[in-house]
């Protein structure tokens, strides 16, 4: 039968029980009023709401009748009106318990009490001082519009609670999780534990909990942390609000935090009844029974699996493309769910490899923005002068970045050895000579992002925050893959110092902290230093990869030079052999070629090597040092 069909006869069996407690008030005999109940009763496609809620709340049939008079007050004239009389009222019509203790069968005291069934679970509510026996009874809006056959979300709630009625791929771990869970719960007698979801992956814990209740026959309700009341007795009401809500609604709670401080979390997990999950970054103590369970962020490995199968038929001519994927990002499973779903709409000769690699890096931006300045990478491998040993290293770190997968997964490096398989890199020079232009040409040449984090603004004197400040960084940037560039590592690095006090030995572990995160980081990250020699020969040791950007000779200058004016650039007789023989390195060529152009422009001329003779006097200027006539010798 359809739901229409259970709404009419629904409200044939409550129209049968007000007339029953109708001629209950009377005195009348009710033999033909219960007569018609069972065959309304009968008719009913599924149990009717009344007794539905009766059976769920554990209701004795005299709590049942008292209930069912509030709702008749509300939803029937003529039983109005018979309370009215009874109680000679004169007024308002409403219920009362001494009107139920007199008129209804099987009366009992207890029905009224606090921790009783009707006020426990917020049925009924007391609306006024006067003596319990003459105070105004009143069936609760939600609780009413139930019995009548409408279900739906509490109002109070529908601000703070979403139903969650998607569906997300799922890894084998994660799916074995799940029936782990479901295998506890069966076998569960008396109140249902808590199950706690830890790990950084919320969106595989909000699959897990869908699933398990579904399994369950349950709905899924998701409440943040960030929405529950910080007022203790708001947060009992909530509890209980909820606790009926999972009742009328046949559904379940997550509870989801970003936040590992989260008591108020915990206060009400302790508090609510009903299946409830927790998602929590790690495990929280609660007072109740409780499971815990890790589900992170899916490896290499599974992430692709979890591509090929999100992607369905559209995968198969991604299959490097995913692989290279699943190596970069750390995605959750839910982003890789949306993303797949998006892609598959996409018009056939999409070019779908660089959709989804631009998908995945904006979804995976968004944890590092804060806490680090994304380059956006301009240089290529034809704009590096380098000496040909340095540009082979640099390389070298591509094919490491690029090959990672196959030679740890694939081929059992990352099983052999856990340890040291982050790609770090130091790159050491002069200012200017390259080093933050060749981290640009890596993130161009891998099509990563490149994030530049200014060492000296996260060092900190207060003992613990340098540590704190690298991990929320290394947390973020794990997710997405990308070259980090810590520039001037002098602020941290330096010669192992003999250690005096307490301060000397912490700055020791603030720098093996940094070199235990890039080892254990899955990208690639990067050093650079003005001051080589000035770094412990133990902390080298740690890095795979050391590039020493030379200060460029007048063949590498020439060279650069020729490089420096973008192919649009009016020029006038520029003799690259003379402009050579200034020692400056490229960055400093840079600089003189840009601010010689904007000379050039506001005089409407071509840029020639008047210009550039003046720009170079500017240069020269913020290093408190001119240049010798006889680097300039010739430009004018």
């Amino acid at each position: 039968m359809s739901g229409n069909d259970w709404s009419a006869a629904n409200q044939r069996l409550l129209a049968s029980e007000f007339a029953r407690l109708r001629a209950q008030l009377t005195g009348a005999d009710v033999t033909a009023e219960k007569n018609a109940i069972v065959a309304a009763r009968e008719a009913m496609p599924a149990p009717a709401a009344i007794d539905s809620l009766a059976e769920s709340f554990g209701l004795s049939p005299f709590e049942r009748d008292t209930l069912l008079l509030c709702a008749g007050v509300e939803m029937e004239g003529a039983l109005a009106t018979q309370c009215s009389i009874n109680q000679r009222s004169g007024g308002q019509p409403f219920a009362t318990f001494g009107l139920a203790l007199a008129s209804l069968e099987g009366a009992h005291w207890s029905a009224l009490a606090p921790v009783g069934p009707l006020r426990l679970w917020r049925l009924l509510e007391v609306r006024d001082e006067r003596a319990l026996t003459t105070s105004r009874l009143s069936i609760d809006e939600r609780v009413l519009h139930f019995l009548a056959g409408i279900n739906y979300l509490d109002a109070r709630l529908q601000t703070l609670m979403n139903p969650h009625v998607g569906a997300a791929v799922i890894t084998g771990v994660h799916a074995s999780i799940t029936e782990q869970v479901l295998a506890v719960l069966d076998g569960t007698d008396g109140p249902v534990p808590l199950v706690q979801l830890a790990g950084d992956d919320p969106g595989a814990h909000l699959e897990v909990a869908r699933r398990i209740a579904a399994r369950l026959g349950l709905g899924l309700y998701v409440l943040r942390a960030s929405d529950i009341p910080q007022n203790l007795h708001e947060v009992h009401a909530l509890a209980t609000l909820w606790s009926r809500e999972s009742v009328l609604l046949n559904s379940a709670l997550l509870l989801q935090s970003g936040d590992a401080e989260a008591p108020m979390l915990a206060i009400l997990a302790n508090h609510v009844r009903g299946v409830v999950f927790a998602s929590l970054p790690q495990a929280t103590t609660v007072d109740r029974t409780s499971l815990t369970y890790h589900v992170d962020r899916p490896d290499a490995a599974d992430q692709g699996r979890l591509w090929r199968e999100a992607l369905g038929d559209a995968a198969a001519p991604l299959n490097e493309a995913l692989d290279a994927l699943a190596t970069q990002f750390r995605l959750r499973t839910d982003a890789i769910t949306r993303t797949a779903s998006a892609l598959r709409t996409r018009p056939a000769g999409a070019d779908l490899a660089t959709e989804l690699l631009l998908s995945c890096r904006s979804a995976a931006r968004a944890g590092l923005e804060g806490l680090a300045r994304r380059i956006e990478p301009a240089a290529t491998w034809a704009d590096l002068v380098l000496p040909d040993s340095q540009v082979t290293t640099l390389r070298q770190i591509v094919s490491h970045v690029r090959q990672r997968m196959k030679v740890y997964e694939e081929w059992g490096f990352a099983a052999k050895c856990s340890r040291g398989l982050g790609i770090s890199a130091l790159f050491s020079g002069e200012s200017g000579t390259g080093k933050t232009m060749a981290a640009e040409v890596l993130a161009s040449d891998l099509g990563l992002d490149l994030y530049r984090i200014d060492l000296a603004s996260i060092v900190s004197k207060y003992i613990g925050e340098t540590e704190k400040n690298l991990r929320r960084i290394f947390d973020a940037a794990e997710n997405c893959g990308a070259i980090l560039l810590f520039d001037e590592a002098d602020a941290l690095f330096g010669k192992r110092s003999e250690v005096k006090d307490s301060h000397d030995r912490y700055a020791n572990i603030e720098v093996s902290y940094l070199l235990q995160e890039m080892e254990a980081y899955r990208g690639l990250a990067i050093l650079t230093t003005n001051l080589k020699n000035a770094l412990d020969p133990a902390f080298q040791r740690r890095l795979r990869f050391s590039v020493q950007f030379p200060f460029p000779d007048v063949h590498m200058r020439e060279r650069i030079w020729r490089a420096a004016f973008p192919a649009r650039t009016p020029l006038q007789l520029i003799d690259y052999a003379k402009l050579a023989q200034l020692g400056v390195p490229g960055g400093g060529i840079r600089n003189i070629a840009m601010n010689a152009a904007f000379i050039a422009a506001e005089s409407d001329t071509p840029v020639g090597m008047h210009h550039l003779l003046q720009a170079a006097r500017s240069e020269a200027t913020k290093r408190e040092r001119p240049y010798s006539d006889t680097e300039t010798r010739g430009w004018s």
